[in-house]
């Protein structure tokens, strides 16, 4: 049963790390300087980030819900 704690705080710290760098590297992207973007863009980001939080969060508690396609802002 250790092996299996020691795994999941191994593979969390990692997933979890990466999640939170990549989540800043978005914040980047506000400069206004260097890119272009509308309100809406915005409000489709963070749907699409809040969505896929709650998703996992369900998925702790035992909900099973289905996997959604991979973001994108046009198309």
């Amino acid at each position: 049963m250790r092996d299996k704690r020691r795994k999941f705080v191994e593979l969390v710290e990692n997933r979890v790390n990466r999640a939170i760098k990549d989540i800043r590297l978005i914040g980047n992207l506000a400069n206004r300087s260097a890119y272009e973007y509308s309100e809406e863009d915005v409000r489709k980001i963070f749907r699409a980030l809040q969505k896929e939080l709650e998703a996992a969060k369900s998925r702790f508690t035992g909900d099973s819900g289905g996997r959604d396609s991979d973001f994108r802002l046009e198309g």
